[in-house]
C-alpha cells in the first residue's frame, strides 16, 4: 500500500470530522423535532401499506437500510434509484412516496417534481428546510443543516433518525435506537484497518443491514478513489467470490437478527479464501475465527445501525487517508450533483 507523507489533515477531512463530531447530537434532535411530520407520513402509510423511498447516492443507501425495517411492520417498502424512477418509473398508484436528498437540490429531485407534480402522498425528507424539495412537500427536515463535507456521514446519521421517528409514530419501540445514539460505542479500529492494509479494493456486505454496507462502500469509493463496491449477502455468493484473495478486503456487517447465520457463513467462507475480513458485529454470537471482529453490544434495526455506522464511518475516513494525500476533497464531482 502506498502510504501519503503529511504533517496536517486534509482539508476534507478536517471537515469531515466537522460534521461527525455533531452528528449524534443533530440526530437526536432530528428525531424530536421531527414528531409532527412524521405522524403525518405515517397516517398515509397507513392508508397506502405501500411505501416507495427515492433517493441518490447515499441518499439510496438510507432507503436500502431502512426498506426491510418497514417490511418488519406490515409496509410494503421498496428502494429504488430516482434516477431509475425517472426512466423506469414503478407505478405510483396506491403508494406513499418518500424522496430524499440531504440537499433538496439535486438535478434528479428537481426533474421528478417537475415531471409529476408532486402528489397528495408524496414526503420529502431533506437537511436543508429551504431547499427546493422542501418547498416542493411537506418534509422531514434534519437538525443542523446541509452537510458541508464531501462524503455522507452526519447526513446519513440524521437521517435514519427521521426514519425512527416515522417508524415510532407506525408503533416502532424507539428506546434501543435513542439510547444507541445518546451513548455512542467506539470500539478501537486500528486491527480492522492493518488488516485492510494492503488491499487493492473492497468489498462490503450485509443481509438485513446490506444498505449500511452499500453506504460504507460509497464513502469508501468516493473518498479513497479506489473501486469499492457492495453485494448483498446472497448476490457476493452467487459467482462473485472468485475475485476474493488476500487483495480484496471484505467488510461485513452482522447484526442479532435471523439472517446472522448467514453473515457468519459468509464470514468463514470469505476467510477461507485468504480475503481480509472485517465484521462489524453487533449479533452477540462469538467472533468468527481469522475475521477481525469490530465488536458492539447485541443490536437490530436501527439499534444496530447507529450503534455500527459511525465506527465504521472512522474506518472509512482511515483507509482513505493512508491512500489519498488529499482525502475528502473531490475532484472529479461535486456535494451537490446538479447535472445527470
Amino acid at each position: 500500500m502506498i502510504m501519503t507523507q503529511q504533517n496536517t489533515r486534509p482539508v476534507g477531512l478536517v471537515a469531515i470530522d466537522r460534521e461527525m463530531a455533531r452528528q449524534h447530537d443533530d440526530a437526536l434532535a432530528s428525531y424530536e423535532n421531527a414528531k409532527a411530520v412524521a405522524e403525518t407520513v405515517a397516517v398515509s402509510l397507513r392508508k397506502t401499506g405501500k411505501l416507495l423511498l427515492l433517493g441518490m447516492g447515499g441518499s439510496h443507501a438510507v432507503g436500502r437500510a431502512v426498506e426491510p425495517l418497514y417490511r418488519g411492520l406490515g409496509i410494503d417498502a421498496i428502494a429504488l434509484p430516482l434516477s431509475e424512477q425517472l426512466g423506469q418509473p414503478l407505478s405510483l398508484d396506491g403508494r406513499t412516496v418518500l424522496v430524499t436528498s440531504q440537499s433538496g437540490e439535486s438535478a434528479e429531485v428537481v426533474r421528478w417534481f417537475n415531471e409529476t407534480g408532486g402528489r397528495t402522498d408524496t414526503f420529502g425528507l431533506t437537511l436543508e428546510g429551504g431547499s427546493f424539495l422542501a418547498r416542493s412537500a411537506t418534509s422531514l427536515i434534519g437538525a443542523g443543516g446541509t452537510e458541508l463535507a464531501f462524503a455522507a456521514t452526519r447526513s446519513l446519521t440524521v437521517s435514519f433518525a427521521l426514519h425512527l421517528a416515522v417508524l415510532a409514530a407506525l408503533g416502532e419501540d424507539p428506546a434501543e435506537a435513542l439510547a444507541a445514539l445518546a451513548s455512542p460505542e467506539t470500539p478501537a479500529i486500528e486491527a480492522a484497518l492493518a488488516s485492510l492494509e494492503d488491499v487493492a479494493t473492497a468489498v462490503t456486505s450485509g443481509r438485513r443491514l446490506q444498505g449500511v454496507a452499500e453506504a460504507l462502500a460509497l464513502g469508501l469509493t468516493e473518498l479513497s478513489r479506489l473501486p469499492c463496491f457492495s453485494l448483498e449477502g446472497g448476490q457476493l455468493r452467487h459467482g462473485p467470490m472468485e475475485m476474493l484473495g488476500p487483495k480484496i478486503g471484505v467488510i461485513l456487517f452482522r447484526g442479532k437478527d435471523d439472517t446472522t447465520s448467514l453473515v457468519t457463513a459468509m464470514a468463514v467462507s470469505a476467510v477461507e479464501t485468504g480475503a481480509p475480513v472485517v465484521v462489524f458485529d453487533a449479533s452477540g454470537e462469538d467472533p468468527v475465527e481469522g475475521a477481525v471482529t469490530v465488536g458492539f453490544k447485541p443490536a437490530t434495526g436501527l439499534a444496530a445501525v447507529f450503534s455500527m455506522l459511525p465506527t465504521a464511518q472512522r474506518l472509512m475516513i482511515a483507509f482513505a487517508d493512508a491512500r489519498v494525500e488529499n482525502a475528502g476533497t473531490p475532484v472529479r464531482t461535486t456535494k451537490i450533483t446538479r447535472s445527470e
